[in-house]
């Protein structure tokens, strides 16, 4: 199978570099990476080109300057840009079995092409994929889990059986995209998983939610799950989880806020077919695990 990869990046010179390298030491490395810089100023594009000049399979893209927003992530300008990218390659992206998308915030482990296309060669139902990610303690003593479901594959690590992509596509650049193309795709019968790294999941450099802020993120949070239909009792449980983690109260609070506030401004969000199927699918999982908890 053929892959194309998009790094996005914007402005990531202190953190492109770690991610670079450890592309540069991929036992499979993609047969096209397009680097794809969202209007960077500083030397995010330099480090990039300096990069394609040393690796053949490697091409810098720059996408036209967008309009300055004050919430560049609420805007999804990480899908906008993979969509843009993956549009310049025009008939050519018929070459290519499985496109990826990957945020520049990562540092990858040598084998992470490999495994996770030896798990789309081996199941042909398997038409997204991506993998876990870990962070770094704050110690310095090691990493740990980010925290994820198992049903869903974080956005900063996104491979698209090149058929399912057709037929999920285009995505709405809205929060909960992430979301949205794992429904659709489910509902058009795909399987959606991520691949396991037991060994060293990929690092993800600057962990969910710190971009500006841990109280901003879980803002976001709420606000993606008014954009992908979450049913309002996985809602209510979502926050209240959340109300149990750093900051304690907190964050449940403001990802219910995010929630309501998108609810109340009637954000743009999924179509009622994927809401319908995403709240069936969350109503299946909270009855399944009443029952296990009913059954100790």
């Amino acid at each position: 199978m053929t892959l194309a990869a998009a790094v996005m990046f914007l402005n990531e010179d202190k953190l492109l570099p770690r991610m670079l390298a450890s592309l540069a030491n991929q036992t499979r490395p993609p047969d096209l990476l397009l680097l794809v810089d969202d209007g960077s100023q500083d030397d995010s594009p330099v480090l990039a080109s300096a990069f394609a000049e040393r690796q053949l399979w490697a091409r810098v893209l720059s996408r036209p300057r967008q309009r300055r927003t004050s919430d560049r992530l609420a805007r999804a300008s990480e899908l906008s840009a993979f969509q843009w990218a993956l549009d310049q390659l025009g008939a050519d992206l018929a070459a290519y079995d499985v496109v990826a998308k990957l945020d520049a915030d990562l540092e990858l482990p040598p084998d992470f092409f490999a495994r996770i296309m030896a798990a789309m060669e081996a199941d042909d139902a398997l038409g997204i994929a991506g993998a876990p990610l870990c962070v770094a303690l704050p110690d310095g003593s090691g990493v740990a889990p980010e925290y994820s479901q198992p049903w869903h594959v974080r956005g900063a690590t996104k491979f698209y059986r090149r058929v399912c992509w057709e037929q999920v596509s285009p995505l709405p650049a809205i929060l909960g995209w992430d979301t949205i193309d794992e429904t659709r795709a489910r509902i058009d019968g795909w399987d959606v998983w991520s691949v396991p790294f037991p060994d060293h999941a990929p690092l993800h450099l600057r962990p969910t939610g710190s971009y500006d802020g841990a109280i901003r993120g879980y803002r976001r949070r709420g606000a993606a799950a008014w954009g992908y239909g979450a049913h309002p009792l996985n809602v209510i449980a979502s926050g209240l989880v959340r109300m149990r983690q750093r900051p304690l109260l907190v964050g449940g609070i403001a990802y219910l806020s995010g929630w309501g506030g998108a609810c109340l401004r009637r954000a743009p969000r999924a179509e009622p077919a994927v809401r319908r199927h995403l709240q069936r699918e969350q109503l299946r999982r909270v009855q399944a695990a009443v029952s296990r908890g009913a059954g100790r």
